[in-house]
């Protein structure tokens, strides 16, 4: 059988499977009968206005108040707290200089404030991880039964519930708000596998890079624009409304997404039938149709674990700064939080970027450069794992040198981007048919760097010394390092044989 490449001619299927181990089936189809190749162009199957891309944008939308309904704690947590406490001022070391870099404007100090310890905020802050992580795996499994579209909006909306009712369970104590928190982390927790559920539906795989970048890439622009805009409205307004807006805007986004989305391309109610055939085309030869979940392979799959340790790799530097960036913002860098909520939101902005780039790259070096998946999988891994590691252990050199420190920071996390054409989406190379159950697997072990991370910088962190927040960095950028590697060595771009139908595996 051969294959049809965009951009390249048609070769005889046997040199190609004698070329490149871990080809995948791309874009056939069969005519009834006949046995010969349909070819879909892209001429028919344009970009604009796809129901494929329109699911991408609202996608992006979605994972954008995902994190801004994640991220806004660690902006008013530091508004929240009373900085006139003893235990406030014994934390603050004064080991740099307090410096602006812009006029200050008198603060509106009008909020409550609470005398919260160190440890105290390291519990707030991990609490949301205690929630997230108990609805990763049935979220996924759920999802590839049911299909992904109420699964992610409803888990989005009881996010944004919880957020609305965030000033009241802070007001009634430290305990109430870390429920709260870890009730949002159930709602969260069934997102990703959910939009990963719906994406084994919809990309096909010469595109899986770039719709996967654009839909995910939302978490990084709810990242940016929710930090610097949770700063103003502390500084401005009062640290309440920093819930109240955002979780307004969660309930409004899904609304949207229950009229505009569809879980699979026959469902859609406006999708073009050369687009449904186009997708359906490309993806036949890749799912399977067997009802029960192959446990005991998934448990095996080499492939997998290399997933899940680069994943928990990742995510342990990911969290430890999306958490606490704003505190070292202001308690090392000593910047106001007039300036914070703008700088730490500069690394993630940077990332938002480097992750759509990387998505176009990637999918152009499989489709026209004709780099295995594989490859492109390990290349874009390393480099987003590797570089951030690097860039995080220079930035806790700065010293009080606040331009170099943010330089380096930014520099980090726009890395980390990389690693979304890498490990993130690898899921989709190996098992299709199972996309969601196993990111609901890899994201269980991701989350407990959340859930952990924070309580272990704070505990390290007490006296905020530039020392202490050296082996914060060393520890992150350690993990990175041995993340890389293993998915280096033991990835794989091949649809494994315990993902796809045994028929289908003989006929291909």
């Amino acid at each position: 059988m051969k294959e049809w490449r965009s951009g390249s001619e048609e070769e005889e299927g046997e040199e190609e499977e004698e070329e490149e181990e871990d080809s995948t089936p791309l874009l056939r189809g069969q005519d009834e009968g006949l046995g010969n190749i349909q070819q879909y162009p892209k001429e028919k199957v344009p970009v604009c206005c796809s129901a494929r891309y329109n699911l991408a944008v609202m996608a992006l939308f979605g994972f954008f108040m995902l994190y801004a309904l994640r991220v806004n704690l660690s902006v008013a947590l530091v508004d929240m707290i009373n900085s006139t406490s003893s235990t406030r001022e014994n934390t603050s070391a004064e080991v740099c200089p307090e410096h602006t870099l812009s006029p200050v404007v008198p603060h509106n100090s009008k909020g409550k404030k609470y005398d919260w310890d160190a440890d105290t905020q390291g519990w707030i802050l991990g609490s949301f991880f205690y929630g997230y992580i108990l609805t990763q795996i049935p979220g996924g499994y759920i999802a590839g039964k049911i299909g992904g579209k109420l699964l992610l909006g409803f888990g989005i909306f009881g996010t944004a519930v919880f957020t609305l009712l965030t000033p009241i369970a802070a007001d009634l104590g430290p305990g109430y708000l870390i429920a709260v928190r870890a009730l949002e982390g159930l709602g969260e927790g069934v997102t990703f596998p959910a939009m990963h559920a719906m994406w084994s539906c919809w990309a096909p795989p010469l595109e899986r890079s770039r719709l996967l970048s654009l839909s995910y890439a939302g978490a990084q622009l709810g990242t940016v624009v929710s930090l610097p805009v949770s700063g103003l409205i502390c500084y401005y307004m009062d640290w309440v409304y920093v819930f109240y807006i955002f979780g307004a805007f969660g309930v409004l986004w899904f609304i949207m997404w229950l009229l505009l989305v569809s879980d699979t391309p026959q469902l859609h109610r406006s999708i073009s039938d050369c687009e449904r055939e186009y997708i359906l085309s490309t993806l036949e030869n890749q799912l399977s149709k067997e009802k029960s979940v192959p446990v005991w392979s998934i448990v095996k799959s080499v492939p997998l674990w290399a997933i899940i340790v680069a994943h928990f790799s990742y995510n342990w530097t990911f969290y430890t700064l999306l958490t606490l960036l704003p505190t070292y913002m202001k308690d090392i860098l000593r910047f106001n939080a007039q300036e914070n909520g703008f700088l730490s939101a500069l690394p993630y902005f940077g990332c938002w970027v480097c992750m759509n780039v990387t998505g176009l790259v990637a999918d152009y070096m499989r489709e026209k450069l004709n780099y295995s998946t594989v490859a492109v999988r390990k290349i874009f891994n390393t480099l987003g794992m590797i570089g951030p590691a690097g860039f995080l252990l220079a930035a806790g050199y700065t010293g009080c040198n606040y331009k170099l420190a943010v330089v380096f920071l930014t520099l980090s996390t726009t890395l980390g981007g990389l690693s979304v054409s890498g490990y993130s989406i690898n899921h989709l190379d190996i098992a299709p048919s199972f996309a969601g159950l196993l990111l609901g697997i890899t994201n269980t072990f991701g989350t407990i760097p959340g859930m952990v991370g924070p309580v272990i910088a704070k505990s390290l962190t007490h006296e905020n010394t530039v020392e202490q927040w050296q082996i914060v960095f060393y520890i992150a950028a350690a993990i990175n390092v041995f993340g890389a590697i293993v998915f280096a060595v033991f990835a794989s771009g091949t649809v494994q044989d315990w993902a796809v139908d045994k028929k289908t595996t003989q006929e291909d």
